[in-house]
């Protein structure tokens, strides 16, 4: 089952579990829409691709609350650029 993280690991901005904004990876990193674009579509931690995160429906809120762990972890660009050049 998902965490349903509550925030953009890199920028901190809120995404709440009805958030249409919210993007993860394969290891469900979070991220919002516009880092994932400024981080070219590409997880800096596991190099993995990104996917809209699902919705989970309000009845299963209460049975499966969203994580309230807070990941916070800004991306250093500079490196992230360097790791996508050396990919190709």
């Amino acid at each position: 089952m998902l965490e349903i993280r509550p925030t953009c690991e890199n920028c901190n901005k809120s995404l709440p579990p009805e958030s249409t904004d919210a993007m993860i990876c394969t290891f469900e990193c979070t991220f919002c829409r516009n880092c994932v674009d400024l981080l070219s579509q590409v997880c800096p931690n596991c190099g993995g691709g990104f996917e809209q995160r699902p919705i989970r429906p309000d009845h299963l809120l209460e049975k499966y609350p969203p994580s309230k762990n807070i990941i916070y972890k800004p991306v250093d660009f500079k490196k992230h650029e360097e790791r996508l050049k050396q990919r190709n």
